[in-house]
Order: structure tokens, then sequence, then C-alpha cells
């Protein structure tokens, strides 16, 4: 197409300050660049291919809206995705309000939790995946986005870099520091069970993980893991352009 044509040369950038001052052909040019990838994010969070169109559909939204407010402080994809990552988990938490997530979802989302022990009841993995879905709403974005390419969905460590624009060691440190923020907010589901699954953990790997495919992240980072993207913004400030601090 000759519109197509017309912005071959432009980046993502230049194609979101032309949205921005008028033209009503960029940010479409946006969208055809990037909705395949945004598209298999939802698709992979939600497990709905209805419930992807509509987080799509909403962070598309948003991201059309907030534009004027992008300051570029992280590449346009990788706002884009945390806006998707976003609408995603907005649309989880409702989903487990109402009972009616996938009970695989409930499953890979207790893997980050404890990968080697299996959920005893579906009453428990539901309670699960809605205390976890709640306790990832507290992360700082750039945290959440990153456990949810590689926790939930099982990208690996370098794919979820690539979709992040970020290096393999931020992938990692944020992974980390997300899953020791988690911890505490979810070990009180099953207090009773907290020494067995020690004991059990001693006979796994070193660090106590069964690894999974795409989930190759340390459970715990120390300082030298940091990197300078590790402080994830706000939900609103990943909307306006990924500009916030944890």
């Amino acid at each position: 197409m000759a519109d197509e044509a017309a912005y071959a040369d432009a980046s993502d950038q230049d194609l979101l300050t032309r949205h921005v001052d008028g033209d009503p052909e960029a940010f479409g040019e946006l969208v055809r660049r990037h909705r395949d990838r945004l598209w298999a994010v939802a698709l992979r969070t939600l497990g709905d291919r209805e419930e992807a169109a509509d987080a799509v559909q909403d962070a598309l939204v948003s991201a059309y809206r907030a534009a004027h407010t992008f300051r570029g402080q992280s590449a346009v994809t990788t706002w884009l995705h945390r806006i998707t990552v976003n609408a995603c988990l907005d649309r989880a938490r409702k989903a487990a309000s109402r009972k009616t997530s996938p009970v695989d979802d409930a499953e890979r989302l207790e893997q980050l939790l404890e990968p080697h022990e299996s959920a005893s009841a579906p009453a428990e993995r539901n309670d699960l995946h809605r205390e976890l879905v709640t306790a990832l709403g507290t992360l700082p974005a750039d945290q959440r986005a990153a456990l949810v390419l590689v926790d939930m969905q099982g990208y690996p460590v370098a794919e979820a870099a690539t979709i992040l624009d970020v290096p393999v060691g931020t992938v990692k440190s944020r992974c980390a520091r997300g899953r020791a923020r988690l911890l505490p907010l979810l070990t009180h589901l099953r207090p009773e069970n907290g020494r067995s699954r020690r004991a059990a953990g001693a006979n796994k790997s070193e660090d106590g993980r069964n690894r999974t495919q795409g989930a190759s992240v340390p459970p715990a980072a120390g300082p030298h893991d940091a990197g300078p993207h590790d402080a994830g913004p706000s939900d609103s400030a990943a909307v306006k352009g990924g500009g916030g601090r944890a």
C-alpha cells in the first residue's frame, strides 16, 4: 500500500509523534507493526481469544488517548507491551472475581509460588489464582510485565528481554525481585505446609525449584543483579510512557 510505503522509514517514535501532531494514519501503522505480538501476549496471558481481543482493544485505546503523554523514557514497543500486559491483568482480576478463570491458568500461576507442588483441590487453585492476580497488581509495572511474560506465559528470558527491550540480566532481576515481593503476600495460603515444602525443596535442585520451560530465572536477586531499569513505573505511569519510579 502507498500509505505503508510512506511510513516504511519512520521509527515507532516518529509514528507516535505524527499521531500526536494529527496524522490520521500514523497510529494505524504503529498498530500494524505490533498487533501480532500484542495479540500473542494477550492470548498467552488470558488463554481466551475473546478476552485477549478485548484486552488488546482496551490497550490500543489507552495508547491512542495517552500518546501525547509518552516521554520517550522507554521504547514505544515496550510502552505498548506494558499497556497490553496491564490490560490483561485487569481482565484477569475480573475473571478471577467471577471464578471463571481456566484451571490450567491457575496451575501455571501456582508454579510461580511453588513449582514443585501441585494444587490439592480446585477450590485451593481458585483461591491461589485470585490471590496471585491481586498480588501481581501491587508490583511495579516492569516487574509485573517480566513475571507475566516469563512465569505466566513461559517465554524464555532472552525472548522476554527482546519484547521488553531490556537486557537479559534486567529481566532476571525484575523476576527475582517480583517473586521476592510476592512470596510474603502469598505464603499465608498454606501456613501449615510451609515447613514441609521447604523440606521437600531440599531434595530438589540446589535452589529448591523444578525448572519449567521459559522460567529460567533464579528465585532470588542479590545487589549485583540490579540494573538501571529495575525500578518499574506504576500502572498510570506505564500508560503515560513508563516514566514513574517504584
